[in-house]
């Protein structure tokens, strides 16, 4: 599974070829969430409120290049939060 970004402890990975909908892996510590890279809503798991927040604020900049990254399959790193 790709690492696209890591920031503030926090690991974003996608696993391509997997099953739909469209989403990332977040991950912080032993805490892991599905997020919809659509609606950015946690489909699966659970993080901290913190983290919660932090994904949400990154994905919400990154969340076209995520869809276009799911739909093509063409892994790219993207920026961190900073």
């Amino acid at each position: 599974m790709p690492e696209v970004a890591r920031f503030y402890g926090i690991v974003i990975k996608v696993f391509f070829g997997d099953h739909p909908p469209p989403h990332f892996h977040a991950i912080y510590g032993e805490y892991n969430a599905l997020v919809s890279i659509e609606s950015l809503e946690t489909i699966e798991g659970d993080l901290p409120n913190r983290a919660q927040k932090l994904v949400q604020e990154w994905a919400t900049l990154y969340q076209q290049e995520l869809l276009q990254m799911w739909n093509t399959q063409e892994f790219r790193k993207l920026p961190p939060l900073k």
